[in-house]
């Protein structure tokens, strides 16, 4: 039975690491796999998903996902989706519809929530459809679980205003718990 799942974190928890490997043991098994992302993430390149730990693929854009026929989609196992956060209301149920009618599972891939601890529009509606939601989890400076993307600026000041995405902007964000994403706190040993 064809599942939607949404694995998300914070930043720097490996999601895109995790989507890449995902990916790698469907096909070293034969099966095929279709690696999707927005088409706004354009960071790493055209056609290529990045993750920080240097592991690369390339992938389809999720408009491209969208004009392919039935029979070019349920030649996939898999259908595994980086960056989901990105994704509209409308893309989301593009996806329930791949589960549910043509029997593809789904994996997606994002963040929860921004830096200002509001959900992304994807994410959101992720929430509501996946079949199953889980936690890729790393830590913050104290050893806490980070759940909150913290964005700060060249003095090293947490930010809590200003555009929901900034693309390529990795080097300023990092995962921290609630207590220190609340306090602006980026650790002691924190260097801008």
């Amino acid at each position: 039975m064809a599942q939607l799942y949404f694995k998300f974190g914070a930043m720097g928890s490996s999601k895109t690491a995790n989507a890449l490997m995902a990916r790698f043991n469907y096909e070293e098994r034969g099966q095929a796999t279709l690696l999707v992302k927005p088409r706004m993430d354009t960071r790493d390149g055209d056609h290529m998903v990045h993750s920080r730990i240097g592991l690369e693929y390339p992938c389809i854009y999720f408009d491209e996902l969208q004009k392919l026929s039935i029979m070019e989609l349920q030649q996939n196992a898999c259908i595994i989706v980086d960056e989901a956060q990105f994704l509209t209301k409308e893309e989301v149920h593009y996806l329930v519809y791949l589960v549910d009618d043509l029997g593809i599972p789904v994996i997606c891939y994002g963040l929860r929530a921004d830096f200002k601890g509001e959900l992304f529009p994807g994410s959101y509606e992720l929430l509501v459809m996946a079949d199953k939601l889980e936690e890729v989890k790393t830590i913050c400076w104290c050893g806490k679980k980070a759940m909150f993307n913290a964005r700060f600026d060249e003095n090293g000041q947490v930010l809590k205003e200003g555009a929901q995405v900034v693309l390529g902007a990795n080097d300023k964000y990092i995962g921290l718990c609630r207590r220190h994403w609340r306090e602006g706190n980026l650790g002691p040993n924190f260097e801008v």
